[in-house]
């Protein structure tokens, strides 16, 4: 069975809320997860997928502790 569709079925069973794996992929470091939607009433919704490249996160070392906006700190929609 396809990974993917194993986890559809397991969030529409009920089995599972939440899955998370990572891979490297052409040189990047990417994390990719899937969250069961889930209505009021707990019945399955649908499913929401998050894709990040984390390879730049993963190589960071050290402390930032100050707020440093990375566009510089420009404000939008004011």
């Amino acid at each position: 069975m396809h990974i993917v569709q194993q986890i559809l079925d397991d969030f529409r069973a009920g089995r599972h809320d939440r899955a998370h794996f990572w891979i490297t992929l052409r040189d990047r470091f990417v994390s990719i997860e899937y969250f069961a939607l889930r209505g009021a009433a707990g019945e399955y919704l649908g499913c929401l997928e998050v894709s990040q490249d984390l390879t730049e996160k993963r190589a960071l070392e050290g402390d930032q502790r100050l707020l440093n906006y990375a566009d510089g700190g420009t404000t939008h929609g004011t």
